[in-house]
């Protein structure tokens, strides 16, 4: 082995070759009973790279798989890319701008869409080759796309077979519109936050003269469009003028006023304008009372031809100053407040979006029966959903998110899948000169099915898909579906899900209601759901805050200079570049060093708590690149001991265990029960705690300095033991540590594995271990326990009185029992050899002057004469006493100072820890230097 630990030679090795011998191919590699274990990848957009969230759960997924691997189970991990139809449709138009080229509305749909197939197959590059450099176990042959042909067959099967059960419908319906993308958007796509703004109150005149009602509305444009008043049926105020007329200002229209109870009586005047085709509610109080829509909005939201002339054309917010003026100057203005409202903006553009009324198509999600009698979408696919996660069919990890998705099913609404892009799956729908709509999987069909002439002129909709419709198919279409292939019987349903809580609604809800309703089975039986990985200080991770990290920049280093560079290049306005470079000057001065991908997989996991943040720091990632340093060296010295040695491997041979060999090999059957239970509960935070427990102060830290008094003075009996075990217990602790460390442990696996008598094979198809509670031993653990303390007493004694390390020192022991007296003969040499005492005897009750510390209730005492300058030592130690009673002074005084008390706590706290640090540092230093006094 190399002396030192290079992770990316490492990597580039065992990348090479796990693909060279198809290492992650479904269907092979299962020594066990080969039951399957299937993953499908929540697929990435084509959008740019992968960012530190992608990372982190890929490295659970990947863990996942190569434990399920090791237990002889045939692993999917289904890979892929999705074409993310809006955030890809806007990447790609940015980019042309950028570059100076044609817009999408020059090139043409195709010519455009040429270009997006360009940037997917740069983007897909990119991201298949971020997963490989990070390990992930993905199997290559299979890789899909949400737009190849398959796919797309399916895509289409999914909408036809929708449509034929009547649970697809076009109607026309208010939607949340983005006049800047100029489509249709999800719910789950607005962004809605307080925003303050103002409360215009209207005087709406009666039509026979005898007054007025006032309205307040914080969208004056929107009155254009207004078809009624509504108040409160009980509202005292205005109950005799229900079924009057009211003459519109600024239009030459008379509205009634109605009574529903929609109205809230305490909210402003109690009479609220109604405009059908303009806001959620007031369509529902149209749908009620047969009110006209009248839509004054453009798609880029202008007004209409439909309003008077002098607004016509003007863009919505010019019309509401507009508006506003003209109440005021025919006095119509009654007051204007200011107010603070809840402003829906595109998650994506940032613009206020608009309800607006277009033909849309929907998927019926909220009736128990259709007109025709058929079952409708909530008996068919929204209530099996729900139910199948009441029952217990499917789990969520943690179980707390299940009353997300509940809220989410139980308020559901019917979903809109229409979308108006170029980029994604084109509607399979046709219409002809009259504006008839037939549905089929391609015109040829449609025409068949129909009986249309061949002399019918159809086009097709220029409209696609929502992109969540086309990947709600994702856990069976990429398994063949609509065939009935051996794939999809063999890994459907999934095994879990990895994912975050961010996409329950869009993502997680939907494929479970689609695999129910295409396969009356779950899609996966678990879900395990991650949380947000943050910065350091827990902020979201985003451009505009100048705090995104690219994974393969913590695996590989950056320097101070090309991070900024990477952060504040394109666009950016200057302001925020300065903000963006002071954040990183403060959080990387240095840069981040290369860590290696092992470190930064390990880190995740450690980090993967059952909470909602992940705050990640690099520098953690630094110090769990020390822990691969460390398993490096440790393999380093228990090669250089056992290569060409004899380990064991002779069945015939002689082996003796001794104590320390036994409790390595009884905590190493702890640590096996441990591993396969933190996997069953997805406790990866814990599963990584043990092992670094385990492997680096268990296995490194003690286990090799006890096994050197064996190799360097025992009998060939007891070194051929030790030796075994050595290499036995490394290997197992390799292939413990293979899901969250592949690289490194394939490497080392492969020098160690012979030695223990493993000759061939991948470290990824080796069986994971289990553990064998007959070689659990209580007896061994309590004597290395008990020989801990001993080392670790004379350890602090020579801390405390300043003896180095290599000064042999005499042991004296009082209070010792029995079971002391046994364990000092018996472990003897051990404590020889790492205490480095030379001589240990068994006091009565006189000892001379001493230092000392406790096992138990077993003193162990090092006499003080003649191994140490009392002088001199008396010298030092009154220099550290004067030198810490004058901190202790100044933190004293800053805790007393009354000011301090405006301090935060956090940092009162920190003050009042240091000093009770501070005095209990002084006590111990007092105390030596009265035992060496006394000398």
């Amino acid at each position: 082995m190399d002396k030192t630990f290079d992770p990316a030679v490492v990597e580039a090795r065992w990348r090479e070759t796990w693909e060279q011998q198809d290492a992650y191919a479904a269907g092979q590699h299962a020594p066990g009973d080969g039951q399957p274990y299937s993953i499908m990848i929540p697929p990435p957009n084509v959008t740019g790279t992968l960012h530190m969230g992608h990372a982190f759960q890929h490295t659970i997924m990947d863990a996942l798989i190569r434990y399920q691997r090791m237990r002889g189970r045939d692993t999917l991990w289904q890979p892929g890319t999705d074409h993310a139809g809006i955030a890809t449709q806007m990447v790609v138009e940015r980019n042309l701008k950028q570059a100076g080229e044609p817009g999408r509305a020059e090139l043409g749909r195709d010519r455009f869409l040429d270009k997006v197939w360009e940037w997917k197959r740069y983007s897909a590059g990119t991201i298949s080759g971020q997963i490989r450099r990070m390990g992930s176990s993905v199997d290559w042959s299979r890789e899909a796309f949400t737009m190849d042909p398959g796919y797309s067959t399916a895509v289409i099967e999914h909408f036809v077979r929708l449509h034929d059960a009547g649970l697809i419908y076009r109607g026309k319906r208010l939607v949340n519109w983005d006049p800047v993308l100029q489509t249709a958007i999800s719910d789950l796509e607005v962004v809605s936050e307080e925003e303050k703004g103002f409360l215009w109150h209207f005087r709406y005149p009666l039509t026979d003269g005898s007054g007025h009602l006032v309205v307040a509305t914080t969208r004056p444009e929107t009155m254009l469009g207004d078809t009624a008043v509504a108040v409160h049926p009980e509202d005292e105020r205005y109950r005799h003028l229900v079924g009057r007329m009211i003459r519109l200002p600024l239009c030459d229209r008379e509205i009634p006023i109605i009574a529903d109870d929609y109205v809230d009586p305490e909210f402003g005047t109690g009479c609220v304008k109604i405009t059908p085709a303009h806001d959620f509610n007031d369509y529902q109080v149209g749908q009620r009372h047969g009110l006209p829509l009248i839509n004054v909005l453009t798609r880029t939201a202008n007004l209409t031809d439909d309003v008077p002339v002098a607004y016509r054309g003007l863009d919505r917010f010019e019309a509401r100053q507009r508006i506003v003026a003209d109440f005021e100057v025919q006095g119509l203005l009654d007051k204007v407040q200011d107010h603070v409202l809840k402003v829906p903006r595109g998650d994506r553009t940032g613009v206020v979006l608009e309800p607006w009324l277009t033909d849309q198509w929907f998927v019926d999600l909220t009736r128990d029966t259709l007109p025709d009698g058929r079952p409708g979408g909530r008996a068919t696919i929204t209530r099996p959903a729900l139910e199948a996660v009441e029952s217990g069919r499917m789990r969520f990890v943690p179980d707390n998110w299940k009353t997300t998705y509940f809220h989410w099913l139980h308020n559901i609404q019917d979903w809109c899948i229409s979308r108006q892009l170029w980029w994604g799956h084109r509607i399979p729908a046709w219409y002809d000169a009259d504006g008839q709509v037939y549905v089929g999987r391609d015109e040829a069909e449609v025409r068949r099915k129909h009986g249309l002439p061949t002399d019918t002129k159809l086009h097709q909709d220029n409209d696609v898909f929502d992109t969540w419709f086309s990947s709600d198919i994702w856990p069976f279409a990429t398994l063949g579906w609509p065939e009935a292939t051996p794939e999809l019987q063999k890994y459907y349903p999934g095994a879990v899900l990895v994912t975050g809580f961010d996409i329950i609604f869009f993502w997680v809800a939907r494929m479970m209601m689609m695999g129910l309703y295409f396969h009356q089975e779950v899609p996966f039986r678990e879900v395990y759901i991650t949380g947000l990985v943050r910065d350091p200080e827990g902020n979201k991770m985003s451009k505009s805050k100048g705090n995104v990290l690219d994974p393969l920049d913590v695996v590989d280093g950056i320097s101070l200079e090309a991070l900024l560079t990477k952060r504040t290049t394109g666009l950016m306005q200057p302001e925020m570049a300065k903000r963006i470079e002071k954040k990183t000057r403060k959080d990387y001065p240095d840069g981040i060093a290369a860590v290696g991908v092992d470190a930064l997989r390990f880190t995740f996991a450690a980090l993967a708590t059952q909470g909602r943040d992940i705050r990640f720091d690099a520098s953690r990632a630094e110090g769990y690149r020390n822990f691969c340093n460390k398993i490096w060296n440790a393999a380093r010295f228990v090669l250089m001991q056992c290569e060409d040695q004899d380990t064991g491997l002779d069945a015939g041979a002689e082996v003796v265990l001794s104590s320390a060999d036994r409790w390595i090999i009884s905590q190493l059957q702890r640590l096996e029960t441990e591993a396969a239970q933190h996997f069953a509960d997805y406790r990866f935070d814990l599963l990584a705690a043990a092992l670094y427990q385990f492997i680096w102060n268990e296995y490194c830290d003690w286990y090799l300095e006890l096994s050197k008094p064996a190799l360097q003075q025992g009998s060939v009996e007891e070194q051929r033991g030790t030796r075994r075990t050595l290499v036995r217990v490394l290997e197992t602790s390799l292939r413990l540590l293979h899901p969250l460390m592949p690289f490194l442990t394939e490497d080392i696996w492969q020098r160690v594995a012979p030695l223990a008598g493993i000759n061939d094979g991948l470290l990824m198809h080796q069986p994971y271990p289990q553990a064998d509670t007959a070689r659990l031993d209580d007896r061994a653990e309590a004597d290395i326990a008990w020989l801990k303390t001993v080392i670790l007493g004379v350890r602090q004694i020579r801390g405390e009185m300043d003896l180095s390390p290599a000064k042999p020192l005499p042991l004296k022991v009082q209070n010792a029992t029995a079971v002391d007296d046994e364990r000092l003969r018996r472990l003897d040499g051990s404590i020889r050899f790492l205490a480095r005492v030379d001589s240990i005897e068994i006091l009565g009750a006189e000892a001379p002057p001493s230092a000392v510390a406790l096992c138990g209730d077993m003193k162990l005492l090092v006499p003080m004469a003649g191994l140490i300058d009392k002088d001199a030592e008396l010298s030092r130690l009154d220099k550290q006493i004067a030198k810490l009673g004058s901190d202790r002074e100044k933190t004293a005084t800053r805790v007393q100072n009354p000011n301090f008390g405006k301090a935060p706590e956090a940092v009162q706290q920190q003050a009042r820890d240091l000093l009770a640090q501070q005095d209990a540092d002084l006590e111990r230093l007092r105390e030596q230097r009265l035992r060496i006094e006394q000398l």
